[in-house]
């Protein structure tokens, strides 16, 4: 296990930084780590780093949320208003509807199987889009618009539609019934999770003021708080729906809005965090390809991510009609919104596991959207803010 942790790193920083030089995003070196180490090329990760890629995964996750959180500004948030809310499900849609137009055509799937595939590769991946967003954010680029905090919020709550859909049409292919509730809950989650949030958020602030403790402890107890709320949400998953990363991202709003300063050097912490967390979270996410399924997925199913891509990359645009944002800006929107990693690697290999027909063909789709997007994703994003963004 310490010799699998050792290499990991190493090897993560090393092509990291590789890809860098090279003008490429970190992350490419990262992923590429993960796909060689990982069990289906030189297997060199040990089990049971495997056994917990998943929760390691979600730590990582969890720790950037927070540092966008404590960054993101509510006033700024508000002036965006309505396509922040209309970023969160549009976009998806899109993508979904050009899926299930397509992929009958191009890969000879039935409708059914053509709508588990959309809404595997719909969600966006907040793991490549949040650093990206707090870099924008801390370094000024469309801040005034509130382009970084328009995308940031409408990435953090478009994988909780997404998933709740995925898992309605498994049910379908698998047999079962799909109930109303399960779409009723989505606001309901969010709401719930902002709530919490918000309440949580309030309280730590207080405390803060009156017990002093250093800043480390603060982020000791923070990272415990949101470990707790997601644990929660997995218990309360068939009782009272709630969106735990929502109220992680939440509780560092309120704390941001509560004591600038303490946020400030709270966020400076979770920055240093993310420098470890990052290598792991995305050479883990490399490690679930599995390279046997790229040979059998061909030119065609790269031809059909890039044409659901412009669905999606429609649906920001129909998001932003009527905005003050310039043809730059809203060029830079529909470029930052194209990212996929995380999502797919946590839900791709689900129907497969359910013994569904397309289980297969929806991994090898997830796993070509992840080698595709998130590299070219996040390089776009790198290359282009400070032409497309006013500083």
């Amino acid at each position: 296990m310490l010799f699998s942790i050792s290499v990991l790193l190493l090897l993560g920083m090393s092509l990291g930084a590789l890809c860098k030089k090279l003008h490429l995003p970190a992350l490419t070196g990262m992923l590429i780590t993960g796909i060689f180490l990982g069990p289906y090329a030189l297997d060199l990760i040990d089990t049971s780093i495997l056994s917990v890629s998943a929760d390691l995964r979600r730590i990582a996750l969890i720790i950037i949320l927070i540092r966008a959180g404590l960054s993101l500004n509510l006033e700024d948030l508000k002036k965006v208003g309505r396509p922040a809310i209309l970023m969160c499900f549009v976009p998806a849609c899109f993508e979904m509807a050009g899926m299930i137009l397509l992929a009958p055509k191009l890969l000879g799937v039935s409708l059914l199987d053509a709508a588990i595939l959309g809404s595997v590769i719909a969600a966006v991946s907040p793991a490549v889009i949040v650093p990206n967003m707090v870099k924008l954010m801390e370094e000024g680029y469309g801040t005034k618009k509130g382009i970084p905090q328009l995308i940031l919020a409408g990435a953090s709550v478009d994988d909780v539609f997404v998933i709740v859909v995925f898992t309605a049409f498994t049910s379908l292919a698998a047999g079962d019934s799909v109930s109303i509730r399960s779409f009723i809950n989505i606001p309901i989650s969010i709401f719930l999770g902002m709530i919490a949030g918000l309440g949580i958020g309030l309280l730590l602030s207080v405390f803060f003021h009156r017990i002093h403790m250093r800043d480390t402890a603060k982020v000791i107890l923070f990272l415990c708080i949101s470990f707790l709320l997601v644990t929660l949400e997995d218990y309360c998953a068939n009782v009272i729906p709630f969106a735990s990363l929502i109220a992680v991202m939440t509780i560092g709003v309120a704390l941001q809005q509560k004591n600038q300063a303490l946020s400030l050097r709270l966020s400076s912490k979770f920055n240093k965090l993310w420098v470890g967390a990052e290598i792991i979270l995305f050479v883990l996410v490399g490690a679930t390809v599995d390279l046997r399924y790229l040979k059998s997925a061909g030119g065609t199913s790269v031809l059909l991510l890039l044409f659901v891509l412009l669905f999606r990359m429609s649906g920001v645009f129909l998001c932003l009609a009527g905005t003050d944002l310039t043809k730059k800006e809203r060029l830079f929107c529909m470029i930052a919104y194209t990212p996929k990693a995380t999502v797919q690697a946590a839900i791709g290999g689900i129907p497969l596991a359910l013994g569904l027909s397309c289980g297969n063909l929806v991994l090898t789709v997830a796993v070509v959207s992840i080698l595709l997007t998130a590299p070219l994703g996040a390089f776009c994003i790198e290359n282009s803010y400070q032409k497309l963004l006013t500083h």
